[in-house]
């Protein structure tokens, strides 16, 4: 979401610069670089260094006068650098992009951490009410200082294209497949787990289906022995990060998204715009759906229910245009990043 605003905004005007909690290389660091941002770096907090990582925030905001705003979209540590920051007169943001911390102690310590954002950050941002409302709390949409960002995407790129379908396709030797896709981390909330067992089920029943996953995380070696484990390993394809989404997102037939919780699914969004069914699961918040091509289900209905959506459209091979329909519902990146632009700008001339 942040990278698809940096490269719309006017840079003349507004630069991005990026402060991360590694020293590891990260996916967009070439083309943060390339666009003239600047990456700095702070130790990752882990509970029993908190002096050390208030200090290393104060260091920087000591050595970095140039800047004016602070946009927090690491909302676990975001009352400790957001109050540093008010102190070295940044105007301060804190983003919305989820609705759980997941489950566990660490869960129990980002919520106890996580809960003076609102009182803290001059501006609360989030991608949906429902992400709103869960970390700033119930009233915070009758705040004035509360914004609806919506996270938008280049409609234009996403437009249904039978080439690229076709080239991609041959190139994944998947031309003759009913292809199901997946976009995700692999992590607790895509609910992997039960994405496996739906396709297991629509497998079983339709032999020429294939499961196509994009993404990468740390319990991908787990969702990989389950694939193993139900001898599916020559029906699943792990393609990792990519960059091409929108190019992936044309060579399948259905998207199937059956998170547990989401601040959006910008994804969903993503494969509306590329004309995609889209079966997701009744956590998604409203917001998502923009199209009549998605529909929810419970994620306490039965496989079959999943499995009998999905093979019903696995014939529906008419792909429409969404562009306008994805422009007319908000989601378009260039109505947006004029919005982001003005916002910062306005804030900027009030220092």
């Amino acid at each position: 979401m942040v990278m698809n605003l940096y490269r719309n905004i006017d840079r003349s005007k507004v630069q991005f610069d990026f402060i991360i909690h590694t020293n590891d290389k990260c996916d967009y660091d070439d083309e943060i670089l390339s666009l003239g941002g600047v990456i700095h770096n702070i130790p990752q907090f882990n509970g029993k260094n908190f002096l050390q990582y208030k200090m290393a925030w104060h260091r920087f905001f000591k050595s970095h006068s140039e800047y004016k705003i602070i946009h927090g979209h690491v909302r676990s540590t975001a009352s400790i650098y957001l109050w540093i920051a008010k102190r070295y007169g940044l105007i301060t943001i804190a983003h919305s992009h989820s609705t759980s911390s997941g489950v566990g102690i660490s869960a129990f310590v980002k919520n106890i951490l996580q809960y003076p954002i609102r009182y803290i950050a001059d501006y609360l941002i989030a991608c949906s009410k429902s992400a709103g409302q869960w970390l700033f709390g119930e009233k915070v949409l009758k705040r004035n200082n509360f914004i609806i960002l919506k996270n938008a995407i280049d409609s234009q790129q996403y437009t249904y294209d039978q080439d690229k379908r076709l080239k991609i396709r041959k190139e994944l030797h998947i031309e003759d497949k009913f292809v199901i896709g997946h976009v995700g981390r692999f992590n607790n909330s895509k609910n992997h787990d039960l994405l496996i067992d739906i396709f297991n089920v629509v497998h079983n029943r339709e032999k020429k289906s294939i499961l196509m996953m994009v993404g990468d995380g740390e319990l991908r070696p787990n969702i990989e022995k389950k694939i193993s484990d139900l001898g599916l390993m020559n029906s699943v394809i792990f393609l990792g990060v990519r960059p091409d989404i929108p190019e992936l997102l044309q060579s399948m037939d259905c998207f199937l998204f059956p998170s547990i919780f989401e601040g959006l699914g910008i994804v969903a969004i993503e494969a509306q715009a590329a004309g995609l069914p889209c079966l997701v699961s009744n956590s998604i918040p409203e917001e998502t759906y923009i199209t009549d091509l998605i529909e929810s289900l419970p994620l306490n209905c039965s496989l079959d229910q999943w499995a009998e959506w999905i093979i019903l459209h696995s014939n529906n091979s008419k792909r429409e245009n969404m562009t306008e329909e994805v422009k007319r519902s908000g989601y378009d990146i260039h109505h947006t990043v004029q919005s982001v632009q003005n916002f910062y700008l306005e804030k900027c001339s009030e220092l």
